[in-house]
């Protein structure tokens, strides 16, 4: 397992990480499945494990715990996020940090999730949503200053908005962000834009999520595809979505070369791109883990195949709420 670092983490951590998200509450996850899953992960040499309290109201965060305490001489590095005061995802654009992030909430849930992990700290706590227009309140900024004085975070970051990678950059330019997490595939190349090229600037890591844009990249879409109830991707995959998406997966199947799957080429893909310190699909099943950890193991794609895959871009814009 290769390794990358980041100037703000100050440590290496896997490319490959492991995002937690479906570990705790979907539909269909067999918790024997996802400790054989976890354990394949760690004994392969990743490092890096991605939760939040949201993740099954701390669940996830339990079980990231027990799989610490598991291995004691492996080597971790933990992350978790702050869910939001006010519980909304994303944060609306007219949300204040008070609604959302208030310091003593800060603080309170930072504690919690030491304490569901069963651990004395956690490596990166992230805050689960973000609106830029908070980057410049001392509120926040003191709350996480004191967290790290006191041991209880070694870094601190943000989990960008879907669509939204330019909404972060003024908490980066402040200096005190260590991470970002954002949303980076085949189809959501913007990152690439602004973004990346800060995060290269000011030493800051960087964690690709949805590295399969919810699984359409991975295979498990199809036009009649109807996910079931209390899974996420029902309502990301409405009818019109589904059908856009399909349609750019049918054009993407002509770039897959012989020997390689999608899901492959679409993780390869974002391990090209060395501004990327590491990439966090979601596994539940020891089969995801083994085709991920094979797919890092054979590198990045040839540039030449990068570059074809410039043309999938596809710029997509948050849904406007009602009012």
């Amino acid at each position: 397992m290769q390794t990358r670092t980041a100037s703000h983490l100050g440590v290496p951590i896997s490319r490959l990480g492991y995002g937690m998200w479906g570990l705790a509450g979907w539909k269909d996850t067999n918790d024997a499945e996802v400790e054989r899953s976890l354990d394949l992960a760690v004994g392969s040499g990743v490092t890096f494990f991605d939760t939040a309290f949201a993740y099954g109201d701390g669940r996830s965060e339990n079980v990231l715990g027990r799989l610490v305490r598991r291995h004691p001489a492996h080597s971790f590095f933990t992350a978790s996020k702050l869910p939001p005061k006010n519980r909304t995802w994303p944060a609306p654009a007219t949300a204040s940090l008070d609604e959302c992030f208030p310091a003593d909430h800060i603080r309170e849930y930072t504690e919690k999730t030491i304490a569901n992990l069963g651990l004395p700290h956690v490596d990166l706590m992230q805050f689960h949503v973000w609106q830029d227009a908070w980057a410049s309140d001392e509120t926040w900024r003191r709350a996480v200053e004191d967290l790290k004085r006191e041991g209880l975070i070694k870094a601190i970051g943000l989990s960008l908005n879907r669509w939204e990678p330019w909404n972060g950059l003024a908490a980066i330019r402040t200096g005190l962000i260590d991470a970002v997490q954002v949303v980076y595939n085949i189809f959501d190349q913007s990152p690439e834009d602004e973004l990346f090229p800060l995060c290269r600037e000011m030493g800051v890591a960087v964690i690709a999520r949805v590295p399969f844009d919810e699984g359409s990249l991975a295979g498990q879409l199809s036009r009649d595809k109807v996910f079931p109830e209390g899974d996420f991707r029902r309502a990301y995959f409405s009818p019109e979505n589904t059908a856009a998406t399909m349609d750019r997966i049918d054009r993407l199947r002509e770039a897959v070369p012989e020997g390689m799957t999608m899901p492959e080429m679409a993780l390869r893909f974002i391990l090209a791109n060395p501004d990327v310190t590491t990439v966090i699909p979601g596994m539940r099943r020891t089969q995801s883990v083994e085709g991920n950890l094979a797919a890092e193991a054979r590198g990045a794609l040839p540039e030449a195949l990068v570059q074809e895959l410039r043309a999938h871009r596809w710029d997509r814009k948050p849904p406007k709420k009602a009012d």
